[in-house]
């Protein structure tokens, strides 16, 4: 018999482990003139779903982003409130989640690897995040899509950077404490 209300306390205490990382992630940050600033968050998320996986990562990303509609400051620089959901970088903050979902997806969706870690992070970290920001940001802004997406590069090499950061810390926990993945150690009998 498993113990269900077990397994329920301990993926609450992940999920909220890694919303409280994504929010320790915001603290610091760099305004750009786009009005999206550039921040550790996206290592957060791009974490979220490398270690959570695709179930359980986006939960976390939603509890950040539910904490910052209710207005507490758990957004890059201490930012918080409804209004951040309409402005520059709505899109971005919606795209994380399914950038989280993205990046268990992949990362989850066979043994964990390097390449498979790897894949994740850019594709569900990045790509999945700018699919959603950069319209949002262009609509907000009223630039064009075209000058919008060129303007995102400056974020570029920094993503990449989180994008190897979350594939070497996915690793290493991975071997270091294989439980922050919802696995159990089997025990063998005596």
């Amino acid at each position: 018999m498993t113990d269900n209300r077990g397994d329920a306390g301990r993926d609450l205490a992940r999920i909220a482990i890694f919303a409280a990382l994504i929010i320790a992630l915001g603290m610091v940050t760099v305004p750009l003139p786009t009005g999206v600033p550039i921040t550790g968050q996206t290592l957060g998320v791009m974490l979220a779903g490398t270690v959570l996986g695709p179930r359980r990562g986006p939960l976390a990303v939603l509890l950040v982003l539910v904490l910052a509609a209710v207005g507490l400051p758990v957004l890059a620089g201490g930012h918080g409130g409804i209004a951040v959901f309409v402005g520059p970088t709505a899109g971005y903050l919606i795209g994380w989640i399914a950038g989280a979902f993205m990046t268990g997806l992949i990362a989850h969706g066979g043994r964990i690897s390097w390449w498979r870690t790897g894949t994740a992070t850019v594709v569900g970290g990045i790509g999945v995040v700018y699919l959603f920001g950069i319209p949002v940001q262009a609509a907000v802004t009223g630039l064009g899509l075209g000058p919008t997406a060129l303007s995102s590069l400056i974020f570029l090499p920094g993503d990449l950077l989180k994008a190897v950061a979350a594939t070497v810390l996915t690793l290493a926990l991975r071997r270091a404490y294989p439980p922050a993945f919802g696995v159990r150690a089997r025990v063998r009998a005596a």
